[in-house]
């Protein structure tokens, strides 16, 4: 801030400085010795979707999802707005080499995979209508059978534009200036057999079989479960990626919806399944958002889970104290407090998360929680930047 306490429009000037002060941060924090706090923020292309600046003919999901090439190009320019604009310890200005893209269907491609309709409103993120909403039809995805990872619902879309990316990077094309120099293969990771369970069935309608129906539920999360790892090796073999890393990492959003008793025995022995069937020993992380800090001890004891991504609502002294030095977190402010804080409320929420115990060991990473969403000003953006480094110094 200036002496007078505005904000100007730009944190970050000077992106050859900014770039070398995110690589002293990155490597003290990996050696455990860190400076500061590192900050980042959970994009996508979402942010800069809706009446954006940097989406001057104004796509929407059903294009971007429904043509390879519009889905590169606005990653392009979601990139460059993002690079220019949004201080965090990532590097900043123009790549010196290329852009990097991937197959974005959001969070709705393993409920296509499965054959569930996927929806496009007009200013929203896609969505996808419960397959099995009819109690006489719950059991015919089990009944029919193990989706083809390459054929299937959205596998078949995925693996077009993800081969289109890969032509498009080999013959050297350029966007704004610059080659492809690198397309993520697609889907190796997972949003969770709970959570897929209740976008394909309808999440009041699975918990109350969870109760009523417990051998329909353990069915649907153990056909989900296998399902997810074979499509998963089925990609690693595709790909030629490594059959089985050492580390790993999954979500399962839901969890948040249930007691740690009830996570325990009925939802821990398929995460545990996950984690042996394609993963080394680790340790390993998780992404969980919502009120889901209750089951994390049990998660870091029973999985090897030593690095949680959280959501909100985080009592952050609460949870270093029950985790304690050694377990990494991320977490921060909100992303609806975020979208109405003004950048002095912001600067305060950093500021007390920063003094809240949550430093302690040298293993928290400021984010918003979580995924930054359209609306959050850059003023407010722009405030944990420069919270975090007058607040978070070790």
């Amino acid at each position: 801030m200036n002496q007078n306490g505005i904000l100007p429009k730009r944190a970050v000037v000077d992106y050859d400085r900014h770039n070398a002060e995110v690589e002293a941060v990155w490597a003290a924090y990996r050696k455990r010795e860190p400076i500061r706090v590192p900050l980042i923020f959970g994009i996508n292309a979402r942010l800069t979707m809706f009446d954006h600046p940097a989406n001057p003919r104004g796509i929407e999901f059903a294009e971007y999802s429904s043509d390879p090439e519009i889905m590169i190009e606005r990653q392009v320019e979601h990139q460059a707005w993002v690079r220019e604009n949004i201080p965090q310890d990532a590097p900043m200005g123009r790549p010196k080499d290329g852009w990097r893209v991937n197959v974005d269907l959001q969070n709705v491609y393993e409920a296509g995979w499965y054959g569930a309709e996927i929806i496009y409103r007009p200013g929203q993120v896609p969505d996808s209508a419960p397959l099995l909403a009819d109690d006489d039809r719950k059991w015919q995805l089990i009944e029919r059978g193990a989706p083809d990872p390459f054929t299937s619902g959205t596998a078949a879309k995925m693996w077009d534009f993800y081969e289109h990316m890969l032509h498009r990077m080999e013959e050297g094309r350029e966007y704004d200036g610059l080659p492809i120099v690198h397309v993520d293969p697609p889907a190796g990771g997972s949003d969770g057999p709970l959570t897929i369970c209740c976008n394909l069935r309808g999440a009041g309608a699975f918990f109350t079989d969870l109760l009523d129906d417990p051998d329909y539920a353990h069915a649907m999360l153990d056909f989900v479960t296998e399902t997810t790892i074979t499509r998963i090796k089925a990609y690693r073999e595709r790909t030629g990626q490594d059959s089985k890393p050492k580390q790993g990492g999954l979500a399962d959003d839901s969890v948040q919806l249930i007691s740690t008793p009830m996570f325990r025995e009925l939802i821990l022995p398929y995460h545990r399944r996950f984690f042996n069937a394609l993963y080394g020993e680790g340790p390993h992380s998780m992404h969980l958002c919502g009120d889901a800090t209750r089951h994390f001890r049990t998660i870091r004891d029973e999985l090897n889970v030593w690095s949680f991504d959280t959501g909100f609502p985080v009592d952050f002294t609460w949870l270093r104290k029950e985790l304690g030095p050694d377990v990494e977190i991320l977490g921060g402010p909100s992303v609806p407090f975020l979208e109405t804080a003004t950048p002095n409320q912001v600067t305060e929420r950093v500021k007390e998360i920063l003094g809240s115990g949550i430093t302690e060991g040298g293993r928290f990473m400021l984010r918003e929680g979580n995924n930054l969403s359209p609306g959050v000003s850059l003023d407010n953006i722009n405030a944990m930047w420069y919270a975090v480094h007058e607040y978070s110094r070790y």
